[in-house]
């Protein structure tokens, strides 16, 4: 499965390796594309062991906000 995630406060490098590691080390997560000036990440998934929720929450852990 496949979802885009709309972030908000990312604004540098560090921004975007901080969401990209926060979801990548998620169980089922496969690839995670950050588009920094967009504030959107794409993740791709399997849906049978991670959910949009734990998702959310890992990138709301990193500090940023996550909008519905």
């Amino acid at each position: 499965m496949q979802t885009t995630i709309d972030v908000r406060g990312m604004t540098c490098g560090h921004c975007e390796k901080a969401v990209k590691g926060a979801l990548e080390g998620l169980t089922g997560v496969t690839t995670v594309e950050v588009h920094l000036s967009a504030g959107k990440v794409d993740v791709s998934y399997d849906d049978s062991k991670v959910s949009i929720s734990d998702m959310r929450e890992a990138v709301e852990e990193q500090g940023y906000d996550v909008v519905a």
